[in-house]
């Protein structure tokens, strides 16, 4: 999508909401899902009222609940609540309303499920096979994309090992290696493609896939032998890695003359594999 603000509907109602680019999130007006889940003529009264009885019981919700300017029905935009969607599902939890419940159940559901991950790693790879192929990705592609998974453990597992931080200093890094062997940033990777929240894995074609394993995979095996010490080392090795797939990428591209990197997506790559189908009355 090019706008940054839109409107999605939950059922038959609408839900106001906002990309920002930066952060690469959604936020969503809080009052039109207090709306939707309490039927309350008067949402905003009610989302006040809510908001005193949480900051009662000490609960900072409210604190990561920030405001936006949203498009209202006369056509002006007004500052109102807004928030991310782990802040929302949160809220959505201290709703006590029936249209409240499914959401409820399914978050404790996805709960139950990483615990159970937790004990027995096997069973995230299960699902993860069962969520692509209800997505309509091939198993050929599935099995590429676990076995980035893998590989991506392996990697992360490295960083640990040199003391880098879950988070902001894996994603630095990621950045780095993508960089290296793309020539383009994760963002501008994801720009070129036309994602915004999705993943970018699930979004590249086998070859790309392969060549972005091969990338973290040889960051693993130089960090390895070069152990690097703090952040700036680690984007050294990193750079290393990229850089071997990225020699792999141009030899690919010369033999082919074609690039390597494409803008097709996940939905693009479907819909060509869907044409490629033998239709059942062929002979």
């Amino acid at each position: 999508m090019k706008k940054s603000n839109s409107i999605i509907l939950f059922k038959q109602k609408q839900v106001r909401r906002t990309w920002n680019e930066k952060k690469e999130l959604w936020y969503f007006s809080i009052i039109d899902v207090v709306a939707i889940l309490t039927e309350s003529p008067r949402p905003r009264k009610y989302w006040n009222a809510l908001k005193t009885k949480l900051k009662q019981e000490g609960s900072e919700l409210s604190q990561k609940v920030g405001q936006l300017k949203f498009e209202s029905s006369d056509g002006k935009k007004y500052l109102t609540d807004a928030a991310d969607t782990e802040t929302l599902l949160r809220l959505i939890q201290s709703v006590p309303s029936p249209k409240a419940e499914p959401f409820k159940l399914w978050l404790a559901r996805v709960g139950y499920e990483r615990i159970e991950e937790t004990e027995n790693p096997e069973l995230a790879f299960d699902r993860a096979m069962k969520t692509y192929l209800r997505k309509g990705y091939s198993k050929e592609w599935i099995n590429q994309r676990l076995k980035s998974i893998e590989i991506r453990k392996e990697l992360t597992n490295e960083w640990q090992e040199r003391g880098m931080k879950e988070g902001l200093e894996y994603a630095i890094l990621t950045d780095e290696i993508t960089k290296a062997w793309t020539d383009r940033s994760v963002r501008d990777y994801k720009k070129f493609k036309g994602l915004k929240k999705e993943n970018l894995r699930d979004n590249l074609t086998n070859l790309e896939l392969v060549l972005n394993m091969l990338a973290e995979a040889s960051t693993t095996e130089i960090s390895k032998k070069k152990t690097p010490a703090g952040l700036e080392s680690n984007k050294q090795v990193a750079r290393m890695g990229g850089t071997a797939a990225k020699k792999a990428r141009l030899e690919v591209e010369k033999q082919t003359g074609e690039s390597v990197i494409t803008s097709k997506n996940a939905k693009r790559l479907m819909a060509k594999d869907k044409k490629r189908l033998p239709n059942k009355d062929d002979k």
